[in-house]
């Protein structure tokens, strides 16, 4: 088994290979870790201060929140006692006194192309999906929290092939019934990939579902796993969009917002 220690960013979603990941932020210990990564040179990246002329990418660990709180009771606006009792808390504030426990145990790695540094001290951040991990232990002890990951093979599973075929069939039926609830189109078959791994990943992220039954598709043990349970997902959630025809779209589409 082998291991490797990378900052630790928990979000209220689920990042998956190959999607990209917009953050805004503005949290003290995410911004450390954002200070951390620029010293990280990256060619072709447009971060501030970025001297250029190396491939080594911006990686950090994402992972899903599963019992705590994205931001800290040290964001703007808190009263200033929380603001105090947050920073005491140090890197772990919000996810308790074990941090492991309160998130997933599976996430992905995001690579920053893009750090860019605001003048009032926060970052605009654009990152990208690139190989799910597995969590192994979490450490508090610095500005922010950092993890020791191990890297999970993406294996193809039987009928992979064919059930990305199925997968991709009803995935363009629930996209008709969804945007029909929404009353705007949406994007059309021509749009898909056809890698099954790649198309695993993009219906994963691109459908209407809630962060456990994200994660439980991330954490599949191979594609065609999650391809089965897509194959299902998609029947249900398409043949609940067409027997409720009189739900707000609102309802359909509402996902908490990352304030990272």
């Amino acid at each position: 088994m082998t291991t490797v220690r990378l900052p630790l960013f928990p979000l209220n979603s689920v990042l998956f290979p190959g999607l990209v990941l917009p953050l805004n932020v503005f949290e003290e210990r995410y911004r450390a870790m954002m200070r951390d990564l620029l010293k990280t040179s990256s060619g072709g990246s447009e971060a501030s201060g970025d001297p250029g002329g190396s491939d080594e990418p911006r990686r950090f660990a994402v992972v899903a929140i599963r019992d705590g709180h994205e931001v800290a009771p040290s964001a703007p606006g808190m009263p200033d006692q929380a603001a105090k009792t947050a920073a005491e808390a140090g890197p772990a504030a919000g996810f308790g006194d074990d941090p492991i426990k309160a998130l997933h145990g599976v996430g992905c790695i995001a690579d920053a192309a893009t750090i860019r540094e605001r003048a009032d001290g926060s970052f605009e951040v654009l990152a990208t999906g690139t190989t799910r991990v597995k969590v192994h232990s979490v450490d508090a002890s610095g500005a922010y929290l950092t993890a020791e990951v191990e890297e999970l093979p993406e294996e193809s599973g039987d009928e992979a092939g064919a059930l990305a075929e199925g997968v991709l069939r009803a995935f363009r039926s629930y996209q008709k019934r969804l945007a029909g609830a929404r009353e705007r189109s949406l994007a059309t078959g021509a749009d898909l990939p056809d890698d099954p791994s790649v198309v695993s990943y993009l219906v994963a992220a691109a459908a209407v579902l809630d962060v456990p039954t994200k994660q439980r598709l991330l954490q599949a043990p191979d594609t065609a796993s999650r391809l089965r349970d897509e194959l299902k997902l998609l029947r249900a959630e398409t043949a609940i969009i067409r027997n409720l025809p009189s739900l707000p779209a609102g309802d359909l589409t509402r996902q908490a917002t990352s304030l990272n």
